[in-house]
């Protein structure tokens, strides 16, 4: 059997775990709003529309922001469409997606939704079709108490209250050819910096967003960050990262070393951030929003004919998970939490449907999906301080990103709760794992839960016939005394650890 040990030690500081990092993200794409968390005509559906029975999978899920409109689909929005009364609001073809945008689901109605779960919105502008009048108008509607035109607007159309909203993106992936509105890094910097400096003469305290690279495999990353953060850094607070993982043509020893491409992905980002800084002289450190992330096939979904026809709401990159993208995604979890000091917010794309860890039926059931479950463990586990882990384990080489360690691995530490949990997955394709812990740094008690996502079947799945064919498993294989601990991680598998400790 192969054999890995590391140490867990509260001095080994990262940042403190950011609520942030468990964001997801809402487009109008496919089935993701309308027979996903807006179906007025489900059983479940509460007086203002919204299905009760996602909702609970959505708590559950632990999500704390949520990204919207787009996507996509933000770069032809008109904002105005979606509020007021809903036999009034304009059906639209939506040219990012190739279908028909109804609008009976807007900014008021995602508000509402938001406050209703306890989740801070997070806004996307549109700066492909639009443009500096428009983002200012749309911040005085959703956020100005009252008094003026657009704020009385909101007023009379039922939401008494601003809606609060603090986080903006300055458009999206507008670095992308298949963007309505694609600029080139001077054109879309400049825009960026208009509409910042115009956004914070209204508000100074608004947290603002700058498009980053739509993914490391643009032939203008590096060099889109370098141009777009010289015109804008006085005026964001972030730079956005973008990245899709999938497994290419069998092989899955590459596909479950993904979280190394995450990582060097950040460290660029952040390499190219603070060379800016160091040229501008500027004392501020800009932040990464990896806010669009996931497991996604997207060569299956490239591959597909166009639609020739304008749908409602058509079922698109439904892709469904199974064991071996869910250890995936849970080491791309380790990889953000890992940069904790930098990556201060995250949105896994997407929440419900469209490569969703939740699925729903129009009239039927919600379930959830593999990737549900590391998300969910996750932001339940992750309290207190990122704790820097750094693994002795075996190696292995992969076509894709050469020699990568077979495990990987973070921890968290909340000394106040007198509680740990470490996170750790095992990218072997066929052999077993004996991970060696030493835990005498945190000078832990007991191992309180150890749960294990892990399947003989490594592309078994959970559908609405059998919604919980795969689920976290208690790992009997774990040993603590003196201080050490002992835990056998089975092939393909992601684990988090839940340890007592004294408390402080």
């Amino acid at each position: 059997m192969l054999h890995a040990s590391m140490t867990i030690d509260p001095a080994f500081r990262v940042a403190p775990v950011n609520r942030r990092t468990f964001g997801s993200f809402v487009e109008h794409m496919g089935r993701c709003v309308y027979t996903g968390i807006y179906e007025p005509e489900h059983p479940a559906a509460d007086a203002d529309g919204f299905r009760t029975d996602v909702a609970e999978l959505v708590r559950e899920l632990g999500v704390t922001t949520v990204r919207y409109p787009g996507g996509n689909f933000v770069s032809g929005y008109r904002w105005e469409d979606g509020v007021g009364p809903k036999d009034q609001r304009p059906v639209r073809r939506e040219l990012a997606w190739h279908s028909t945008e109804t609008n009976r689901f807007g900014l008021d109605e995602f508000a509402a939704w938001t406050r209703k779960l306890g989740i801070e919105p997070m806004m996307a502008l549109n700066l492909g079709t639009r443009g500096l009048q428009e983002a200012i108008d749309l911040l005085e509607y959703a956020n100005h108490p009252g008094g003026t035109r657009l704020s009385d607007r909101r007023i009379a159309n039922g939401s008494t209250e601003p809606h609060g909203i603090g986080m903006w993106c300055l458009g999206n992936e507008m670095d992308g050819p298949w963007q309505i509105g694609h600029k080139t890094a001077h054109e879309y910097g400049r825009l960026a910096a208009e509409v910042a400096r115009a956004m914070r003469m209204s508000d100074p305290g608004l947290e603002l967003v700058a498009c980053g690279s739509s993914g490391p495999e643009m032939p203008t990353f590096g060099a889109w960050e370098a141009e777009v953060l010289e015109q804008t850094y006085d005026h964001v607070d972030y730079i956005s990262l973008h990245s899709y993982y999938e497994e290419h043509d069998g092989d899955l020893a590459s596909f479950l070393a993904s979280g190394a491409e995450m990582d060097a992905f950040i460290e660029s980002v952040v390499a190219t951030a603070d060379a800016v800084r160091a040229k501008l002289g500027a004392k501020k450190r800009i932040q990464l929003s990896f806010d669009e992330w996931n497991v996604w096939y997207r060569l299956r979904f490239e591959a597909q004919e166009p639609s020739t026809d304008w749908p409602v709401a058509p079922r698109v990159i439904e892709d469904r998970y199974h064991v071996a993208d869910a250890v995936v995604f849970g080491s791309l979890l380790i990889s953000l939490l890992r940069h904790s000091d930098r990556v201060t917010s995250a949105s896994l794309a997407q929440l419900v449907n469209v490569i969703a860890p939740i699925m729903t039926e129009p009239g039927g059931p919600a379930w959830r999906q593999t990737t549900f479950h590391p998300f969910a463990l996750t932001s339940a586990n992750a309290k207190g301080t990122v704790l820097r882990v750094e693994p002795r384990s075996p190696v292995r080489e992969t076509a894709r990103y050469g020699e990568v360690p077979l495990v990987d691995a973070v921890a968290t530490h909340d000394a106040e709760n007198g509680e740990a949990a470490v996170f750790l997955v095992n990218r072997s394709t066929d052999e077993p794992v004996t991970v060696e812990v030493d835990l005498r740094g945190l000078a832990a008690d007991r191992v309180a839960s150890c749960l294990t996502l892990h399947d003989e079947d490594v592309y078994a799945a959970n559908t609405r016939e059998r919604p919980d064919r795969v689920v976290p498993r208690e790992n009997t294989d774990v040993r603590l005394e003196d201080g050490r601990l002992s835990a056998v991680l089975p092939p393909v598998s992601w684990t988090v650890l839940k340890l007592a400790l004294p408390r402080t």
